[in-house]
């Protein structure tokens, strides 16, 4: 893991609060609507979240 600053750690964990919920967010709205281009579009969405989560907290390890 990289030397990083207090505030760099603070900024990241910001950050990762952040995709989690947001990827949370989509994912209830794939449950939520039954029209299939939202469905699909939202699933990318909380699929690329989930993603720069794991790219953060990967980062970090």
């Amino acid at each position: 893991m990289p030397n990083l600053s207090a505030k760099e750690l603070s900024g990241l964990s910001d950050q990762l609060a952040f995709e989690k919920v947001i990827c949370a967010k989509y994912q209830a709205a794939v449950q939520e609507t039954e029209d299939a281009q939202l469905k699909t579009s939202f699933q990318q969405y909380a699929d690329q979240h989930r993603q720069n989560y794991n790219c953060l907290l990967n980062f970090l390890q």
